[in-house]
């Protein structure tokens, strides 16, 4: 028996299809979703990122603006730019591509953004509204895993989910969001002990570890809904998720592919955030 494919790509197109025609119903009462994004510098992945998400706003009706800065621009003059689109009525989301120049402070400029914007849902005030459960812009990718899980059709309530990795932008707030799912959940990372003993006893594994088919079979109980986070490039250009795809097909009930898995979601839900962000305005 070989798992079921979760197809990110057809999960997010039925998402963007609905974003799409509250777009439209949101205009009709005069209101446009407008979102900012600032690229600093010349990453060439943060390039694709941003030109990916500027389609995307093209293609569900919203305005987009695009703030290319050089790599030189000083902390001060991106501070300046956050201030001017906290009150740009036109502007809805805020997002600041990550990672910043070496000179810039990270945290001082994701601080600056209006909690209001905050669209990554990285702003202080938004993840200590995540944990007490308090209404707030969802962080984007484990917003698009939640949503992946349920259009899987599996129920997340009283099931163990087990998070492999820590951070601040997938792992902790991933199990956050599996908790408000009443999910029983157990968070594992580097200095977790018995790791793959844990994962096999999980009924949701969620992987972003950042580590090329670092879980294998092994780490997964048969029948468990697997979750790939990873993005990794190869050698060969190829890209590879933290899951050993082939190797868990056999054994996982459900299983994201990488890539067309997670990845699509991410920037349907930093869309839905922005639609959401605009229907505030009329509240």
């Amino acid at each position: 028996m070989s798992a079921q494919i979760i197809n990110g790509k057809e999960v997010s197109l039925q998402v963007r299809e609905q974003l799409i025609a509250e777009t439209a119903q949101l205009k009709e009462q005069g209101v446009t979703p407008g979102l900012a994004v600032i690229l600093v510098g010349e990453d060439a992945g943060s390039k694709v990122y941003v030109a990916s998400k500027e389609r995307t706003c093209k293609e569900i009706g919203f305005y987009s603006e695009v703030h290319r800065l050089p790599e030189q621009t000083s902390e001060q003059q991106l501070l300046q730019l956050i201030e001017t689109l906290n009150g740009q009525d036109t502007i809805h989301g805020i997002l600041v591509q990550l990672p910043l120049p070496a000179h810039i402070n990270e945290k001082e400029i994701i601080d600056a953004i209006d909690v209001k914007k905050d669209v990554d849902g990285f702003h202080p005030q938004s993840v200590g509204n995540l944990v007490i459960g308090d209404n707030s812009l969802l962080p984007c990718t484990p917003a698009g895993v939640i949503e992946l899980i349920k259009h899987s059709g599996v129920e997340i309530a009283g099931k163990h989910a087990v998070v492999i990795g820590r951070s601040n932008i997938v792992g902790k707030p991933m199990a956050m969001l599996l908790l408000r799912e009443n999910a029983t959940v157990t968070i594992c990372h580097s200095k977790t002990v018995n790791m793959e003993e844990i994962a096999s006893k999980a009924d949701i594994l969620v992987v972003a570890i950042g580590k090329s088919k670092a879980i294998d079979s092994k780490f997964v109980k048969p029948g468990a809904v697997v979750i790939d986070v990873g993005m990794n490039r190869l050698d060969n250009g190829k890209l590879a998720g933290d899951v050993d795809y082939d190797d868990c097909l056999a054994t996982a009930g459900y299983i994201t592919p990488v890539p067309g898995g997670v990845g699509p979601m991410t920037i349907t839900m930093l869309m839905k955030n922005t639609l959401v962000s605009a229907k505030r305005t009329l509240q």
